[in-house]
């Protein structure tokens, strides 16, 4: 399958791992919605939905920002309406939009709690919903969701972070619904990595840089959701992938090239 002039809608794909989907799509052709709030450069952060689109350019696509709140039924409607009408249609959505608190029960207050459901579950069910009936009329149409094994639903992960994990996990249970509900129409899969992926939110809130050198670059889950997005959508579905076990299914045996500081042991991530 080649990605020329496929139309890929990301939710939050200002910078990261969504960022690094698009780029590798963009790469073959793809025109790449970056539907995200980042209008102004954030210190911690960088980059906003018009550097993205930009980027997307650069890299061989056609970038198309869109100041999007996944949170807002309203913005989300308007934002696939605007991609259809730039684009015609859409051949793949990419829910990676996430939020992240690890706040335990009694230090986690309802606003962040909301916040992380909202994003996280709620806005990869509305994304779906709008984007599914400009999916339906598509060639090999996928949703990808950026989220963990339901085999990993054990005490370990929830136990100190109960609000974050039903948060994660709630998107793949719209995978697991989705999956089934479009069998044989959609192709609907997790995919999630092996190890801590170097973004801003390892750097801002899981450990810092010492945590950012034993991971893996954003790439990895770009590479893998290629092979993921080319796949026939109609048999691949309702699959929780990691990372390197697509890229090794594809003959990729030689990880080091994705490793920030490669020699360093890496990090397992959250859910593996």
């Amino acid at each position: 399958m080649s990605f020329k002039n496929k139309t890929v809608f990301i939710s939050g794909g200002t910078r990261g791992i969504g960022h690094a989907i698009g780029m590798k799509l963009a790469s073959e052709g793809a025109n790449i919605v970056i539907a995200a709030k980042s209008i102004e450069v954030h210190p911690k952060l960088g980059g906003t939905i018009y550097s993205a689109a930009e980027d997307m350019n650069k890299a061989g696509g056609k970038g198309l920002a869109i100041k999007c709140d996944i949170r807002n039924d309203e913005e989300v409607i308007a934002a696939v309406e605007q991609t259809v009408a730039t684009f015609g249609g859409i051949d793949i959505l990419v829910n990676n939009a996430s939020a992240i608190n690890l706040s335990p029960l009694e230090q986690l207050d309802m606003k962040r709690y909301d916040l992380m459901q909202d994003i996280n579950t709620r806005g990869t069910f509305i994304c779906s919903k709008y984007c599914m009936p400009h999916l339906l009329k598509a060639e090999n149409p996928h949703i990808l969701m950026l989220s963990p094994p339901l085999t990993s639903i054990q005490e370990k992960w929830f136990a100190g972070h109960t609000g974050y994990s039903i948060a994660k996990f709630g998107m793949s249970l719209v995978v697991l619904g989705l999956s089934g509900e479009y069998k044989g129409k959609v192709g609907v899969n997790a995919l999630w990595p092996r190890t801590t992926i170097a973004t801003a939110a390892v750097l801002n809130l899981l450990g810092g840089e010492s945590v950012a050198n034993s991971s893996r670059k954003p790439e990895i889950i770009a590479d893998a959701a290629y092979y993921i997005l080319k796949r026939d959508a109609k048999t691949c579905t309702g699959n929780f992938f990691i990372d390197d076990e697509v890229l090794q299914s594809e003959g990729i045996a030689d990880l080091d090239q994705y490793a920030v500081k490669p020699g360093v042991e890496l990090t397992p991530d959250f859910f593996v």
